[in-house]
């Protein structure tokens, strides 16, 4: 092959396009080399971007709601309420520590003066004691009454229950249901502590058949009450007894 026909065979070669499945191979004169260029390049790294940039984001969304979607220290439903049977104004929390100058108020001060108190069992012993004096003062139980009264209640209830015992009147108490009571106030006044328990109970009273004279004994009458009962308490010496040392009348 001479010269000429080299050269015309060159010529030929270069302008045709060399293709396979993928690639087209072109002939760069001015770089002097063969270079490679993808047909569909751009399109390709373009999808493969937006898989990229989507997985990050499912990623990123998964972490937020794992972090804002969770229930994170303490929710307002979750504060505790206060205990049944105590107002929120008798437990009257301090503002500070218990230290010199620092007066307490309400249950604090109660807990301070006597860190042995519980409120539960307080609330349990003044509603067994409630019922006590109620079947005592209608059955004219002076000795049971003088044990869980102050002086002065008692000298109230002996001349009550001195009338009753003129006219003849004794009755029986049956509670339908355990008395409610709830803790109105509670302060400490010198070395006493006096607490203020509101009652609601519902209860059966029938008369004694004793001084009828034969005559039948009347039906039992159902009633029901509603009283604030205030038990005081002395700090000194070591008796732990609660005497009722007033008796209000209260709204059901």
């Amino acid at each position: 092959m001479n010269k000429a026909q080299l050269s015309a065979s060159l010529t030929g070669f270069a302008s045709q396009d060399l293709t396979n499945s993928t690639d087209q191979l072109i002939f760069t004169p001015f770089a002097g080399h063969i270079s490679v260029r993808p047909q569909n390049g751009g399109t390709n790294l373009q999808t493969i971007q937006l898989l990229i940039l989507a997985a990050l984001a499912a990623v990123v969304l998964f972490s937020l709601y794992n972090v804002l979607g969770k229930r994170v220290g303490r929710q307002p439903e979750d504060i505790p309420l206060p205990a049944a049977g105590v107002r929120t104004d008798a437990l009257a929390a301090p503002a500070g520590e218990a230290l010199d100058g620092v007066a307490l108020s309400g249950l604090a001060a109660v807990k301070a003066k006597d860190p042995a108190f519980e409120i539960d069992s307080f609330l349990n012993g003044a509603r067994s004691a409630y019922e006590t004096i109620v079947k005592a003062f209608a059955a004219n139980d002076r000795r049971t009454l003088e044990g869980l009264t102050s002086p002065e209640v008692y000298a109230t209830f002996d001349k009550a229950i001195t009338e009753r015992e003129g006219a003849g009147l004794s009755e029986a108490i049956e509670f339908i249901m355990p008395a409610r009571a709830d803790l109105e106030t509670a302060e400490v006044d010198g070395d006493r502590l006096r607490l203020r328990v509101r009652f609601l109970s519902e209860f059966r009273a029938t008369p004694a058949a004793g001084g009828t004279d034969g005559a039948d004994t009347p039906p039992a009458d159902e009633r029901r009450a509603a009283e604030t009962w205030t038990f005081e308490r002395s700090m000194v010496g070591k008796d732990p007894t609660w005497a009722l040392a007033r008796v209000e009348a209260a709204e059901a």
